[in-house]
């Protein structure tokens, strides 16, 4: 998974949403921290992870890796 290309996409589908990384992170489960290291690309999500974010945002996990 290219991580560059994962943080662009998740911040992208957030922002288009009018959310921010708190707003993504309680739908998704997951800590607001977790999320801000995946948008640097600092953080490479377990599948479980991807799978919640790409729940959350209303998108197949396949729009995620790109």
């Amino acid at each position: 998974m290219s991580l560059k290309r994962l943080h662009v996409t998740i911040k992208r589908l957030r922002e288009a949403k009018g959310w921010n990384q708190r707003d993504l992170a309680k739908r998704a489960r997951v800590s607001p921290g977790y999320i801000g290291l995946m948008e640097l690309g600092q953080r490479s999500p377990s599948i479980a992870v991807l799978q919640r974010v790409a729940k959350a945002l209303g998108v197949p996990v396949t729009e995620l890796l790109g």
